[in-house]
């Protein structure tokens, strides 16, 4: 799964090869500038509806995935449990 940074940066990448500005984006999706720099650099946590207003207009969207678990590679186990002096 992305992280809220992740999913941000794609928005701007998206946002930016569309040649939208913040401020186009803002009145385009009536949401404020601010909230929009808030996604793009991963902050933002409020509802998910303004994210779906947001990703609509640049073209994306949120998919569901099951849940992996990954378990670290036994040459690396070690090292998680080395004290540092």
């Amino acid at each position: 799964m992305a992280t809220r940074k992740e999913i941000g940066q794609q928005i701007k990448t998206c946002r930016k090869s569309l040649g939208f500005s913040p401020l186009i984006l803002a009145q385009t999706t009536q949401i404020n500038k601010t909230t929009i720099s808030e996604i793009e650099n991963g902050r933002f946590t409020g509802p998910f509806d303004i994210f779906e207003r947001l990703i609509d207009v640049v073209g994306l969207q949120f998919q569901m995935a099951p849940k992996k678990h990954s378990l670290p590679d036994w040459d690396e186990i070690e090292s998680l449990f080395l004290e540092e002096d």
